[in-house]
């Protein structure tokens, strides 16, 4: 078994289940890529689109302090597009979270004022986030009579290390 250190750990484990969730979507048919509950971010694929465009953007102020831009007139993206990007910038994380200091901030403007905001708490977003939408996306998958992959860092472990 090869042991990582806790940043490793973490963002490898963010990395794993995005594509587990990916992988699992790209079985779905349009309709239910397209379904969505009640207090969900909306549909799985917009949420899934969601989860890769904030990642792509947090990625972004990690490692060059500017905000990633969207082409506004971008088609939505394919679950392969989606899957691509999320090996990309779930790499980019697994590099890039050990090289961040405590006193590394990045200035974000959201309402007109600009902020210093910790590095280390972009780095928070990019797991929480990430977390809250997959569990959105899995309750959708339940809704829908569908079995949701299991993402659970003791899966991560099995399959990871004891596999």
């Amino acid at each position: 078994m090869k042991l990582v250190d806790t940043l490793t750990t973490l963002y490898s484990h963010n990395l794993w289940a995005n594509l587990r969730l990916l992988e699992r979507c790209a079985e779905l048919t349009d309709e239910q890529l397209d379904a969505t509950i009640l207090g969900s971010y909306g549909s799985i694929r917009e949420t899934l689109e969601h989860i890769v465009k904030a990642e792509r953007s947090y990625l972004s102020r990690i490692s060059t302090g500017k905000m990633y831009q969207h082409p506004e007139d971008a088609s939505p993206m394919t679950i392969e597009e989606m899957t691509e990007a999320a090996r990309e910038t779930g790499a980019g994380f697994i590099e890039w979270a050990p090289k961040v200091q405590a006193e590394d901030t990045v200035e974000l403007d959201s309402d007109g004022t600009p902020i210093d905001v910790p590095k280390t708490i972009i780095l928070t977003q990019v797991i929480n986030h990430a977390t809250e939408h997959r569990a959105q996306i899995l309750a959708i998958l339940t809704e829908l009579g569908i079995e949701s992959p299991d993402l659970q860092s003791w899966k991560y472990f099995d399959e990871m290390y004891t596999g």
